[in-house]
């Protein structure tokens, strides 16, 4: 591998939840199966998952990069490409979307052919599922942007996307845009008609121009709660819009760094875990040691605890952990209980890009311990 980057006291017992199959029929939008929990305020541990009893995976919807690797690499190598999703699925992560974050145009040509490729593979069928364009159709502001480089934002551009689409050879399985720009709406039309999945983040997005964009057949939200200015009006602002929006699945990266538990809380509560979806998040510096990297011409810091910044503006900078790191990171807070937090983690991204467990190759060996309250990779 060439590397690329310099190294400078539980709740009581409840109900068990019931899941159901629960489609979505909308005008401009793909119907999809849904994996839904019904709702219970005491968010119990009572479950039918037993101590030490195998899950069938997990699937992270948002990886940038693994071990010195980022998928948004201008110098980005099909022989690197392989080793970082060999890297993240050695880690625990059963199935997953390499992501490629806002670029010029010549990194979409030059990686997404690539990553097209590797999907391809053999090794790789029912593990990568597709890409993730998160961008280049999003908010220019500061903090909204957060590590996105403002010069290769675009407003929203129907011909541009069909042309990434081409370079993706139409494997892009999932498109992040801001919902507030004109334009946005044609967009998301267009991109759901064509089998992806749109998703809404990094924006600066009022209830109104949510509720647009979900009649254009937009479906979720990318990583509520972040991705967002750190000072925000005290009620009109994207994070309440997306809580109160009743038809947007939420993605929460669930790392220990992105969310304190109150928020975490708050939108597994809100939403009901049947609509939350838990992703990573994970850049290149993630499976590395802690250190100064040189991240995509940036300075990123990876400190000893995980958490992975940007010193020059002080936001996050996606983050180092694994899916596996972050479900047992929620797992910890004792919010749900193991059933519900299968079905955020495996199920329910599934659903959300319209796949379903047999879209995944076989079952890792995952096991959840129901006493400790912890998922493990067994060696």
């Amino acid at each position: 591998m060439r590397d690329r980057e310099r190294k400078k006291n539980p709740r009581p017992s409840a109900p068990v939840r019931r899941f159901e199959n629960w489609s979505f029929d909308r005008p401009g939008r793909i119907p999809y199966k849904m994996v839904f929990c019904v709702p219970d305020m005491n968010m119990g541990q009572e479950t039918q998952i037993q101590k030490g009893i195998r899950i069938p995976g997990l699937v992270d919807l948002q990886v940038n990069g693994f071990k010195g690797i980022h998928f948004s690499d201008p110098s980005l190598a099909q022989e690197d490409c392989v080793l970082a999703c060999r890297g993240v699925i050695e880690a625990g992560t059963t199935a997953f979307l390499p992501t490629v974050i806002t670029s010029p145009s010549e990194v979409y040509e030059h990686n997404l052919p690539i990553i097209a490729a590797v999907l391809r593979e053999q090794e790789f069928q029912g593990r990568l599922l597709g890409i993730h364009v998160e961008g280049p159709f999003i908010s220019a502001r500061d903090g909204a942007r957060g590590a996105h480089d403002a010069p290769w934002i675009r407003e929203p551009d129907v011909g541009y996307l069909e042309q990434i689409i081409e370079w993706a050879d139409g494997r892009v399985k999932l498109l992040t845009i801001a919902a507030e720009p004109e334009g946005a709406e044609e967009l998301a039309r267009f991109a759901s008609g064509r089998g992806i999945t749109v998703s809404l983040g990094h924006q600066m997005a009022g209830e109104a121009d949510l509720h647009k964009l979900v009649r254009a057949g937009a479906a979720s939200l990318t990583h509520l709660g972040n991705g967002v200015p750190a000072m925000l009006d005290r009620h009109e602002n994207p994070v309440w819009a997306g809580l109160a929006n009743d038809d947007l699945i939420a993605m929460i990266i669930s790392d220990g760094h992105h969310l304190p538990a109150s928020i975490l809380k708050t939108i597994i509560r809100t939403k009901g875990a049947g609509r939350c979806v838990v992703v990573s998040d994970a850049s290149s510096p993630a499976g590395l040691e802690p250190g100064e990297y040189e991240v995509l011409g940036h300075r990123h810091v990876l400190e000893e605890a995980g958490r992975l910044y940007d010193p020059a503006t002080g936001y996050l900078a996606g983050s180092s952990a694994t899916m596996l790191r972050c479900m047992n990171h929620l797992a910890s807070l004792n919010l749900v209980g193991p059933d519900e937090l299968v079905a955020m983690g495996f199920h329910n991204p599934l659903a959300l890009i319209g796949l379903g467990p047999e879209d995944v190759a076989g079952e890792r060996d995952l096991t959840f311990d129901a006493e400790r309250n912890v998922f493990y990779l067994a060696t």
